[in-house]
């Protein structure tokens, strides 16, 4: 039986009562989600690393997945820029979501990460997507379609993941942050 303080407490402010059930109810559910997260996390890693004898093939080095976007040269304004790099995240995410489903979600588990970076031109951008595509990544040329700043077919990004850092960064660690 609550106490006659508790209760007329509770008359004065309800919402107080309610605010603290629902923080409580989210402090609760945030703790079962990452605690699932974590069990599969760990139990793709044991999986991955009986399959390919190490953790890193399948997280990267660090556990962290990124996405890479990229292209300087065409002096595109800052909101087009945005955009086809928006094209490229969009296509790379469609892409996984079909081919790689478990890359996705530890892409997603990580906070999604994006990291824009410079390329000088645009045969710098197929040296990339030729080496992505060697390492196994998901890469996206995006080409642009002319309505706008830059000439039709001219392409202006290139989606480089989501996948493991340690293997994208073999790609593009040498680039500069846009």
């Amino acid at each position: 039986v609550p106490s006659k303080s508790l209760v007329m407490e509770y008359v004065a402010h309800p919402g107080a009562f309610t605010l603290a059930a629902g923080v409580a109810c989210g402090m609760c559910l945030r703790w079962a989600f990452r605690v699932r997260i974590g069990m599969l996390s760990k139990g793709l890693t044991r999986q991955a690393q009986s399959e390919t004898g190490t953790e890193a093939n399948i997280l990267g080095e660090n556990g962290e997945y990124k996405m890479i976007l990229v292209r300087t040269d065409l002096k595109m304004r800052k909101g087009k820029v945005a955009a086809q790099c928006s094209h490229a995240a969009i296509s790379a995410y469609k892409q996984i979501q079909r081919k790689n489903p478990e890359v996705l979600k530890h892409w997603e588990y990580c906070g999604q990460p994006k990291v824009v970076v410079k390329a000088p031109d645009e045969e710098t951008l197929v040296g990339l997507l030729t080496h992505a595509k060697m390492l196994g990544l998901t890469v996206n040329l995006i080409q642009d379609a002319g309505r706008t700043q830059i000439a039709p077919g001219s392409s202006t990004v290139l989606g480089i993941g989501p996948g493991p850092a340690d293997l994208i960064d073999k790609v593009t660690g040498n680039l500069k942050l846009y």
